[in-house]
């Protein structure tokens, strides 16, 4: 289970995320829908650990991964493993693909299997062949994500 509390994030005098308290629990499925710009991208990367906030708390199991002790005391990040590790028990899906234009669609996709995961080459190429076989994109894996519909992008 994911459970924010007072999550509070600033880009310089803008606040764009006002005491965020959310539960997600183990296997929810979670959409967040709202206007442009109202902090919904912002939110998630708090929660991935890819974007600093100014105040609350992120735990994952009950456990605490980020936190202040007092308003102006110095923060401590969780290691890069324990990020890790939480990144591996959720997904997301971004209205921009998000995809390296430069690498074949089996290179992207190979990418969450070997830096996320830390699974072999071989072993995230085996994996990639069969997602990409499953989501019906086996016979564009060589090619590259400009050659793509947005609709296949989006499956890569």
């Amino acid at each position: 289970m994911i459970a924010v509390r007072g999550l509070q994030k600033s880009f310089g005098t803008a606040r764009v995320l006002r005491g965020i308290d959310l539960d997600i629990a183990d296997g929810e499925v979670v959409a967040l829908i709202g206007r442009s710009g109202c902090g919904k991208t912002t939110l998630l990367r708090c929660i991935n650990f890819l974007e600093e906030y100014d105040t609350g708390e992120i735990r994952l199991d009950g456990e605490e991964l980020w936190y202040r002790t007092t308003p102006d005391a110095a923060r401590r990040r969780v290691s890069e493993a324990e990020a890790r590790r939480m990144r591996q028990q959720m997904g997301i899906v971004f209205q921009q693909y998000n995809l390296f234009p430069h690498m074949t669609v089996l290179d992207n996709v190979l990418l969450g299997p070997r830096f996320a995961q830390r699974v072999s080459v071989a072993e995230a190429e085996a994996l990639g062949r069969r997602l990409l076989a499953r989501v019906g994109l086996e016979a564009k894996m060589s090619g590259y994500p400009a050659q793509l519909s947005g609709g296949q992008q989006q499956r890569v």
